[in-house]
């Protein structure tokens, strides 16, 4: 730790970039994670010349001083994102990048990944994990360790995986939890994912009455657990490949009909989920006008903690069991799977083919691409909060190793280059411009009249020297950035850093630039 302290302390006027990894805490959203770093790392020494320098280069560009202000308040926040979601009950590496770090994470989302669940036999919810409300109860008295670990056995391998219950995934356009709300049929097709368990293991095994898990305590209602038949019957009978029958076909029609009372409650409170409307702007702004140029004092950013406390605290040993007998059996497995699969699901699944249910208890993603829990890339959540001195050399350290590891493969500069005013000045000298045409002279002559208004604007031989992606990263400042066609070979580097569509993006999810909730 003093080796890395002193290097920290050579070198604190570098550019940070890069990509790490950090270990989520249950209970939060990925989401949160990026605000939590944000809240720690923007007002500290350590990410001050990357924030010095993303103002700088918003300062330089022109435009009109409302989006000149915004664009200022944008680069004041160190720019970060995450590699692939971790629901907030699950714990584990949640991939960060940092500056340039954000170009790359999209790779990560094709990665295999490693996970450690708690399986909880005997019962399953809508959500297939502990924090959901109970819809069934099944046998559990005849699940043996011996019985799990040949199951487990046999899923090893390729396999079409269906999601969950009430899963975000459209089928055929629409969320499946729209088919309840609007009280229709689940479509027969329920599409599949195919997906692959590289490698299975059953870590430890509970016997009944001797861990601390346990089911939820409240219940689904008639009608919803109707549906949830419905949706498994379906399910089952397209892993069979049968039709159904006449009686089955009566059975789903009145579980669909039976599900008309239940309809509008389930609306209320998937409506309670939707996330905070942003504030209004104050359309007269009590502010006095400010000169040509003049920014003002930036407002401090504003934290939300809406991401936290998202799950209840894991039962203990005091938790009064839901069960009279000795209660169900558990297990711990360890899973290394490819892309898209549904831990939850599998958990799910694993219960009906022990002739039971089961749900979710428990999940950590233990490993993701070359990041592990415990690793030397993956920083513990809690440091965060033991202040500078404790995490920012081992980030630094992290964002070291990626570069080092990825000279060859990251875009960009690497997280040890030089600040970025550095960089713009060197393209700017290698930078060759063309003849001046009539259209060129007339844009240095339009320059030349407002030079006295506009310090801070570029001279037309940066602007050819700059590329375009500098235009769209300004959002509001496209139209007055506009600058001269670029050439072919000019142009094909900017398409490489164009930002991605923030068309999507939910409110909550603006603050940061990387891949998506």
């Amino acid at each position: 730790m003093r080796s890395l302290t002193k290097a920290f302390k050579m070198a604190t006027d570098i550019v940070r970039e890069g990509v790490l990894a950090i270990n989520k805490p249950r209970g939060i959203s990925s989401a949160q994670v990026i605000r939590e770093c944000q809240k720690v790392f923007n007002p500290s020494k350590f990410f001050k010349p990357m924030i010095d320098a993303e103002i700088a280069k918003r300062m330089n560009e022109s435009g009109q001083q409302f989006a000149r202000r915004k664009q200022i308040r944008k680069a004041s926040q160190v720019k970060m994102g995450h590699g692939g979601t971790l629901d907030p009950l699950a714990t584990g590496v949640l991939i960060l990048g940092i500056g340039s770090g954000t170009k790359v994470l999209s790779q990560f989302l094709e990665c295999t990944k490693t996970y450690e669940t708690v399986i909880l036999f005997g019962a399953s919810t809508d959500t297939y994990d502990r924090v959901g409300r109970i819809l069934t109860k099944r046998p559990y008295d005849h699940i043996t360790r011996e019985k799990v670990e040949k199951e487990l056995a046999s899923m090893k391998g390729p396999l079409t995986q269906i999601p969950p219950l009430y899963s975000a995934l459209k089928m055929n356009g629409k969320p499946l939890y729209e088919y309840a709300r609007e009280g229709k049929p689940i479509p027969r097709e329920i599409e599949g994912r195919e997906v692959e368990i590289k490698d299975i293991e059953l870590l430890e095994w509970y016997e009944p009455g001797k861990h601390s898990h346990r089911w939820p305590v409240e219940e689904a209602e008639a009608a919803e657990r109707n549906l949830a038949e419905q949706v498994w019957r379906v399910k089952k009978l397209q892993e069979t490949n049968k039709k159904l029958s006449p009686e089955e076909k009566e059975e789903d029609d009145q579980a669909i009909a039976a599900h008309e009372s239940f309809k509008r409650k389930f609306e209320q409170r998937q409506d309670e989920l939707i996330k905070d409307a942003p504030a209004k702007r104050a359309r007269n702004s009590k502010n006095p006008p400010m000169m040509s140029g003049a920014l003002g004092q930036l407002p401090q950013p504003i934290y939300s903690d809406k991401g936290t406390h998202l799950v209840p605290d894991a039962p203990d040993e005091n938790t009064p069991p839901p069960w009279t007998d000795e209660g169900p059996p558990a297990a711990r497995v360890r899973l290394t799977v490819t892309s898209g699969f549904y831990i939850r699901s599998f958990c799910h699944d694993l219960g009906a083919k022990m002739d039971s249910a089961a749900l979710m208890a428990e999940l950590c993603r233990s490993r993701q691409s070359d990041f592990a829990v415990g690793g030397t890339n993956c920083l513990e959540f809690d440091d965060l909060s033991k202040g500078e001195e404790v995490w920012a050399p081992q980030v630094a350290s992290m964002l070291e190793q990626w570069s080092n590891e990825n000279k060859d493969k990251a875009p960009g500069p690497s997280p040890a280059a030089s600040q970025r005013p550095q960089k713009r000045k060197h393209e700017h000298k290698s930078s060759s411009p063309g003849p001046d045409t009539p259209k060129h002279k007339h844009q240095k002559h339009h320059h030349k009249d407002k030079s006295e208004k506009r310090r801070h604007s570029k001279s037309p031989e940066e602007s050819r020297s700059s590329p375009k992606v500098e235009a769209t990263e300004s959002n509001g400042d496209a139209k007055q950035a506009k600058e001269p066609q670029l050439g072919k070979k000019e142009a094909e580097p900017a398409k490489e850093e164009a930002k991605p569509n923030n068309a999507t993006r939910s409110d909550d999810e603006k603050s940061w630039n990387g891949i998506e909730d």
